[in-house]
């Protein structure tokens, strides 16, 4: 249940007990910050979710059970404003992408320090994405052949490029329509002038320009 407080509620989720408790450590002194419970798969988060409603989940991805991926995925439709930051020790650009599709808000290593930890948070908590700094040179570096093109944001509109934040945010269309206060078939048409316009095909490639154009705030 939810308590008043000005803190961001962080719900800690890793099959590693050892981790979680480093976790604990680097955070429960820092303020602002308030861990309110932990889980060891995708199961537990979801169930704890519903007893805590955290405002950020720190969430694995290698876990049994459920994984990261799929669990973010049901944070999704379960908790929408519930912020996913994601918790690796990889920096694949391909591997940084799926989760993103996912629903994910950020994406950082375990190994980041207490300071980028709580920088993450905060910045995901008020609805930007973030990345890690080896997570954003995976994704700035793409190869010459991708098919992502490095038009400039000015190419769209003012309403396409907040459209595309909110695909970037992991946002369906139904709920980027409910927000911007427009039809479903609008936004999908949004949508599909975003793809014509930079000359690409998938949510992922949109996320990769977005990030490559600088759109995307609190890239660490």
């Amino acid at each position: 249940m939810r308590q008043d407080t000005d803190d961001i509620r962080v719900l800690l989720v890793d099959d590693h007990r050892v981790v979680i408790e480093g976790f604990i450590a680097r955070l429960e002194s820092e303020p602002g910050i308030a861990v309110v419970g932990t889980a060891s798969n995708g199961v537990e988060a979801l169930e704890q979710a519903k007893l805590l409603d955290p405002d950020v989940v720190l969430m694995d991805i290698t876990m049994p059970i459920l994984n990261g991926l799929e669990a973010t995925a049901l944070f999704k439709q379960e908790h929408p404003n519930t912020k996913i930051l994601m918790l690796t020790m990889h920096d694949n650009r391909e591997y940084i992408l799926e989760v993103m599709q996912c629903g994910a808000s950020g994406y950082i290593l375990k190994d980041v320090s207490a300071e980028e930890m709580v920088k993450a948070i905060e910045t995901v908590h008020s609805g930007a994405s973030y990345f890690c700094q080896s997570a954003s040179k995976a994704l700035f570096n793409a190869p010459e052949e991708s098919p992502v093109k490095t038009t400039t944001k000015s190419v769209l509109s003012r309403r396409e490029i907040t459209v595309l934040l909110l695909v970037t945010e992991g946002k369906s269309s139904k709920h980027i329509a409910q927000e911007l206060d427009i039809s479903v078939r609008t936004v999908e048409t949004h949508r599909q002038n975003i793809k014509h316009k930079l000359d690409i095909t998938s949510t992922a490639e949109m996320i990769t320009y977005a990030v490559q154009a600088g759109l995307i705030d609190g890239v660490g």
